[in-house]
This record gives C-alpha cells, sequence and structure tokens, in this order.
C-alpha cells in the first residue's frame, strides 16, 4: 500500500469576491440587478450572500422578507458590532443569503458620523470572516446616494458592478459614478476596480436605448456587459411577490437575461489573474 502524501502547505479556500451593485441615480435597476444577479449566481452553483444596504429596504422585499421580520441586519452589523455571520439568514433561494436591512437602518447615516472608523464598518466586520467564509461571492446593494452607507460598501468591496439604465439622464450620470469609484480608489480602497457596466431597461423599440448603449461601448469598450437587460413586465411585476424574477417567471426575457448576465459574469472573473492569499 502507498503511503498518502499529504501537502505541507495546504492551500485555503479563497476569500468570497466583493462586489458592490452602485449608481449614486436612482431608479437604474439597481436592487432588481443585485437581487437577480445573486439569484442567478446561486443557481449556477456559487455560494452568494446579498448584504442589503439600502434603508428602503428592497432587496429585503424582492426576496421574500418583510419589514416585520428584519430583527437584525446591516444596521446591528455597522452600528452595535454584531458579527456578520450572526446576522445573516438564508433565503427560500438555495445557495443564496442574506444580511437584510432593518427599520433602523434609516439613521444609519447620522450614527455613523461619529462612529471611529466610519468609512470602514463595513469591511471590517466582513474582512476578518472572509478567509473561512462558505460564501464565494458577497454582493452589497447600495443606496442610491454618496453617502457613508454606499462608501462603506464602496470601501468593502473588491469591484463595482454598475447598472446603467438606457436612457440619456442616466447616461449623463455615469461620469459622477466614475469620479467616486476614483476618489474611493485614491483615498480608501486603493484596490477597487470597476468591474463593469450592466445596461439596464433596454427597450429594443426605443431609438434613444440603442444611442446610449452604443456611446456607453464606444466610451467605456469592454467594460460594458455585452449582456443587457430588456424592460419586462416580469422584472417589475417579480417583487411584489417577494421573488426574483427567476423564480416567478424563468421563461420571461428578463430572467433570461439575468441569468446570462450571471454566466458571463463568471467568466469575466475567471479571466481575471490569480491573486496570492
Amino acid at each position: 500500500m502507498s503511503a498518502t502524501i499529504l501537502d505541507p502547505n495546504p492551500r485555503a479556500d479563497p476569500p468570497p469576491r466583493i462586489l458592490a451593485v452602485a449608481n449614486q441615480k436612482g431608479g437604474v435597476g439597481k436592487t432588481t440587478t443585485a437581487i437577480n444577479l445573486a439569484t442567478a449566481l446561486a443557481a449556477a452553483g456559487e455560494n452568494v450572500l446579498l448584504i442589503d444596504l439600502d434603508p428602503q429596504g428592497n432587496a429585503s422585499t424582492g426576496l421574500g422578507i418583510g419589514r416585520n421580520d428584519r430583527a437584525t441586519g446591516t444596521y446591528a452589523m455597522l452600528i452595535e458590532n454584531a458579527a456578520a455571520a450572526a446576522v445573516t439568514r438564508p433565503t427560500f433561494v438555495p445557495n443564496l443569503s442574506i444580511i437584510p436591512a432593518e427599520p433602523d437602518l434609516v439613521g444609519a447615516e447620522i450614527e455613523l458620523v461619529a462612529t471611529d472608523r466610519r468609512e470602514f464598518r463595513l469591511r471590517d466586520a466582513l474582512r476578518p470572516a472572509t478567509g473561512a467564509s462558505p460564501h464565494s461571492f458577497i454582493l452589497i446593494d447600495c443606496p442610491p446616494s454618496l453617502g457613508l452607507l454606499t462608501l462603506n460598501g464602496l470601501v468593502a468591496a473588491d469591484a463595482v458592478l454598475v447598472p446603467l439604465q438606457c436612457e440619456f439622464f442616466a447616461l449623463e450620470g455615469i461620469s459622477a459614478v466614475m469620479r467616486t469609484i476614483d476618489i474611493v480608489r485614491r483615498n480608501l480602497n486603493p484596490t477597487l476596480t470597476l468591474q463593469g457596466i450592466v445596461l439596464t431597461m433596454f427597450d429594443r423599440r426605443n431609438n434613444l436605448s440603442d444611442q446610449v448603449a452604443a456611446d456607453a461601448r464606444g466610451f467605456f469598450g469592454d467594460q460594458v456587459y455585452e449582456t443587457v437587460i430588456p424592460r419586462n413586465i416580469r422584472v417589475s411585476e417579480a417583487p411584489s411577490h417577494g421573488k426574483p424574477v427567476i423564480l416567478y417567471d424563468f421563461r420571461s426575457p428578463g430572467a433570461q437575461a439575468y441569468l446570462r448576465l450571471a454566466n458571463e459574469l463568471l467568466r469575466r472573473e475567471r479571466a481575471l489573474p490569480a491573486v496570492a492569499a
């Protein structure tokens, strides 16, 4: 019988990839993208954690967690030093967990002002556990504004995924998002990168959608995803049923688009150079 050779320096599992889903402009499909991309990644076999960092709590609602069922969550983690594992809860979606946004998160922006390491609270809560985390991806649904909650999301993240609505004003505001990422990179998180830009609410009947898509690809090139998310009634209906569109209507164009987006994201992530632990 041959002896078993043990590796004297076994490799630890890589830490989860942390992606902030962010855009300072509201109404661009940010939370919808966070919910459905997280679900699609989970369906692809990834173990995903979604962090609801938006006081509106729409990501929590979209995964069937009502406002009266959020005793602890991101507020407890940011303000009360609760461990991330203690406030993480499973969802009805296999492989997908969530840290919900409890109602007290509404006051977190004010409370964070006088808190030590106020921009690093989320990073400090996540980093100690990332090496042993069961998750391969952590998605952070940021508020549609540039405040301390969004800054916490950007400081904690490895990269930013930016949903861009196919309308003129959304395109005009993308430069503000890029400036924000650059400022955070220079002052708070030097390793932060742009993971990609996702075109949302694309209407093939509207010439403006084609123009916005062409302009975005002309300026940002390959940083814009090939997959576009169409304007689709099923995507809009799904949150009222507390479900991602992938579970609400799997065959709908919106659901299929988010599945393609997840596959494209995984291809991009696997093409990245390996980072030494």
